[in-house]
C-alpha cells in the first residue's frame, strides 16, 4: 500500500511530528509515502532516515500553494531536492504572511459574533510548530471547545451530529476562511507555472492535488490546466468519489502523464480522513502507480 500524500506538524494544520507518521505508516502496512507539508520541506530529512529504519520506501515531497486565473490550487512536488533555496524561500514568503495575516483573521471571527481573545487561540496554537500563525482550523478548535458558544447557531452543523461534523475544523475553514468565505484574508501565493517550474528544476515530479476539490464548481479551468507540463494528477484521493477517481484517471491516461494517490491526512484536523483512504475504482491495479513513481526515483529499471 501507498500512500503519497499526508502532513506532518511543519503543516500549520498538522498534528503529528515525521517520526509519528512514519510510525503510522509502517502500523497501516504502507510502504511507500511521502509527507507533503504545505510549502515546506522540512520534515523530509527525518522521515527519509527513519522510513528506511522501518522497511519503508519514501518520497520526498512537499505541497505548495499557487494560483491560475486567479483561483487557488494546490500543487504537489515528488522526488525533489529538497536541499536548494527554492522550497526555503517559498516557506519564508508563506509564513511571513500568515504571520501578518493573523490578527486580521481574528478581528473578522470577533465580528462573526465570538467573544474570544489572543490567550484562547495561544491556548490552542501553542503546541503548534509555529503557534503565532492561527488558521480557520485553529479558530474553529477555539470556538467549539468553548462552552459558552455550546448553543450558538453557527456552529450547531460543525457538532456530533450536525451536517459538517466529519471532519469539523477543517470544514469550518473551508465554510468560513476559504477563497471566497466572508473571513477569506487573502495571501500572495506564486502562479501555478512559476511553482510546476521550480519543482521541476529541483528535479522533481509535479502533480496537480485532489482537483475534484479545487475544480468544483470551476471545470473550465481543468483545460487550462492540462496545457501546463504537469508530470501527474492526484486521482485517488479521500476528497474523490469512485466517479471523480475514475473520471481523473482517464484524464492522465489520455494525457499520458501519472496517476497517483494519497489520504491528505492531516491527524485532528481531518478526523474522516485516514492513512492509506482514498477513492479508488475497480480494475485499476494500485501497483501500476507505485511502478511508475519508484522508476521516477530511480529506484526501478525503466520497461
Amino acid at each position: 500500500m501507498m500512500d503519497l500524500h499526508m502532513h506532518s506538524l511543519y503543516s500549520e494544520d498538522g498534528e503529528f511530528t515525521p517520526a509519528q507518521l512514519v510510525e503510522q505508516c509502517g502500523a497501516q502496512g504502507i510502504t511507500v509515502m511521502s509527507i507533503t507539508d504545505h510549502n515546506s520541506i522540512r520534515a523530509n530529512s527525518e522521515a527519509e532516515l527513519l522510513a528506511k529504519e522501518h522497511g519503508i520506501c519514501y518520497i520526498p515531497g512537499i505541497e505548495i500553494d499557487c494560483t491560475l486565473e486567479g483561483v487557488g490550487f494546490h500543487v504537489l512536488g515528488y522526488c525533489i531536492d529538497y536541499h536548494g533555496e527554492d522550497f526555503a524561500r517559498i516557506e519564508e514568503n508563506v509564513v511571513t504572511q500568515m504571520v501578518n495575516t493573523s490578527a486580521e483573521l481574528m478581528r473578522k471571527t470577533q465580528a462573526m459574533g465570538f467573544d474570544i481573545t489572543a490567550e484562547d487561540v495561544f491556548a490552542v496554537s501553542r503546541t503548534a510548530y509555529r503557534p503565532e500563525i492561527w488558521t480557520g482550523d485553529i479558530f474553529a478548535e477555539v470556538l467549539l471547545g468553548k462552552p459558552e458558544f455550546a448553543e450558538h447557531p453557527l456552529l450547531a452543523p460543525y457538532r456530533p451530529g450536525g451536517s459538517r461534523s466529519d471532519n469539523p475544523f477543517v470544514n469550518f475553514y473551508w465554510d468560513y476562511y476559504s477563497q471566497g468565505k466572508p473571513c477569506h484574508v487573502k495571501i500572495e501565493y506564486p502562479p501555478m507555472r512559476e511553482v510546476i517550474d521550480i519543482i521541476h528544476r529541483n528535479h522533481g515530479i509535479a502533480v496537480l492535488a485532489h482537483p475534484g476539490v479545487n475544480l468544483k464548481g470551476r471545470e473550465h479551468l481543468l483545460e487550462p490546466l492540462l496545457e501546463l507540463p504537469f508530470d501527474g494528477i492526484e486521482a485517488f484521493s479521500s476528497y474523490h468519489t469512485t466517479e471523480q477517481a475514475a473520471y481523473y484517471h482517464e484524464v492522465s491516461k489520455t494525457k499520458k502523464i501519472l496517476t497517483t494517490c494519497g489520504s491528505d491526512y492531516h491527524g485532528k484536523t481531518k478526523p474522516a480522513v485516514h492513512l492509506g483512504g482514498y477513492a479508488t475504482m475497480k480494475g485499476v491495479r494500485l501497483s501500476e502507480t507505485e511502478t511508475s513513481i519508484l522508476r521516477r526515483k530511480h529506484l526501478l529499471p525503466p520497461h
